[in-house]
């Protein structure tokens, strides 16, 4: 399939990240040219590694160009002459912020900007990178499965940064409905992801994989999560950027087994061997994480997950798009092993 596509230029934001770069790798391995924003460019040496990392030998149709979704500057430059944008760059969850609107304001007017210079520049679909906290947050009672169809109860006491992805995709359905003209829209509505990690840039996801492997998680939390392989959330992505069907569609990106952490450090035990011996053996009471979150902040998202129901759907993006993933268990140890061949584990 390499070199059918190179007629065709996709933007991919947030080239950095740990989803976007593998969207880069995916499309590079199919020909496109492909043009992706960095913060900063003194971060293109890093890219480079980690497209290397996962196979990538030349770098002829890829280019970087400096763009921030607090600002203007550049973006009708980034958009030129691209077929496709996946807008994957997205606020990550911070630690410390005095109000959430730190967290909710760029990433809704960072969707507005890309939308509307995607849209001038007569861009055919944009597909952005959402996440299972859109839909899945401040639901009490669940028994039955999370879809597509639901959305995450912005009433609810939930954290900021869930409510950052909420409305961060509300305003992107809002925009499309009264100014998207000719462009088009899909959504990725990825679980907690997991995957091989090509440098040190990794999801949030990834680093409870590394605490558990480094010993510094006593004991697991008791938090359920849906499971989803990064590779199986780009192609995902590929397959909402060309399809025909998922046009104006939101896509929950999951194997659609929950797991308990338990569960997980269950699997990395079995399967790593003695590499997992630091891995923990036990439970953690709820009433000590939520002491524990007293005095460190970045505990709070953990605490508000206690007793979830988390059970979500990937049948939409498997019937419609024949969208295939990964086994949890072939993610979470694909996490692992990554991370030690990177010599990202310490201790």
């Amino acid at each position: 399939m390499a070199g059918s596509n190179n007629d065709k230029t996709v933007l991919v934001t947030g080239g950095s990240g740990f989803i976007a770069v593998h969207c880069i790798l995916k499309l590079l391995q199919q020909g496109y040219s492909v043009r992706t924003t960095l913060r900063s460019m003194n971060r293109q040496t890093e890219v480079h590694g980690m497209l290397k990392n996962g196979g990538i030998t030349s770098f002829d149709n890829l280019s970087f160009i400096k763009a921030d979704l607090t600002d203007d500057e550049n973006w009708n430059e980034a958009v030129k002459n691209c077929e496709f944008v996946l807008h994957v760059a997205s606020p990550t969850p911070a630690i410390k912020f005095t109000h959430e609107d730190e967290l909710i304001k760029p990433a809704k007017e960072g969707v507005i900007r890309v939308l509307k210079a995607s849209r001038n520049a007569g861009v055919k679909r944009v597909v952005l990178t959402s996440a299972y906290g859109a839909i899945g947050c401040g639901h009490e009672n669940r028994k039955t499965p999370y879809t597509e169809k639901d959305w995450t109860n912005l009433q609810a006491k939930i954290h900021p940064y869930q409510k950052s992805k909420t409305m961060a995709e509300k305003t992107a359905w809002d925009f499309m409905r009264d100014e998207g003209g000719s462009l088009e829209l899909a959504t990725i509505n990825p679980v907690a992801v997991m995957g091989p990690v090509l440098g040190e840039d990794f999801s949030h996801s990834q680093q409870m994989i590394r605490q558990m492997l480094e010993g510094k998680v006593v004991a697991c939390p008791k938090i359920d999560s849906c499971y989803v392989d990064v590779r199986d959330v780009a192609d995902l992505h590929l397959l909402a950027m060309t399809s025909p069907k998922a046009k104006g569609e939101r896509f929950l990106a999951t194997t659609g087994n929950a797991l308990s952490m338990f569960d997980v450090a269950k699997i990395l035990t079995r399967r790593l061997g003695d590499d997992a011996k630091k891995v923990p053996t036990k439970e953690l009471p709820n009433w000590k994480l939520r002491l524990a979150a007293l005095k460190n902040p970045s505990l709070k998202m953990l605490v508000a997950l206690l007793g979830q129901y988390a059970q979500a759907s990937g049948e939409k993006a498997k019937e419609l798009l024949n969208w295939s993933p990964r086994s949890n268990e072939e993610a979470i140890v694909a996490t692992a092993e990554s991370l030690f061949r990177l010599g990202l584990i310490k201790g």
